[in-house]
């Protein structure tokens, strides 16, 4: 099966949604990721929402509330994440 490959710039400005209950989180706004390997860590999300704030997730320096990228499920139109992995 062929791998869909998805730019970084693509995917910016995306609402991220639970896949569970389909809450809206806030935007993407840009990734952390090691620099030697290219490995994603976390989405790093713009207007966060209330549901998102409510999870208690890890924020970076700058408050931006941080989703594990393994609990990213599917990109398409919208970051599609599953709930059951960020809690």
């Amino acid at each position: 099966m062929a791998e869909n490959k998805v730019r970084a710039k693509n995917v910016f400005g995306k609402m991220v949604i639970s896949e569970e209950t389909g809450k809206k989180y806030g935007v993407v706004g840009n990734f952390d990721f090691i620099t030697e390997s290219g490995e994603l860590l976390n989405v790093v999300v713009d207007g966060a929402t209330k549901s998102l704030a409510d999870l208690n997730l890890k924020a970076d320096e700058r408050g931006k509330i941080l989703i594990p990228f393994n609990a990213v499920k599917s990109i398409g139109d919208f970051v599609i994440v599953s709930e059951n992995e960020l809690v």
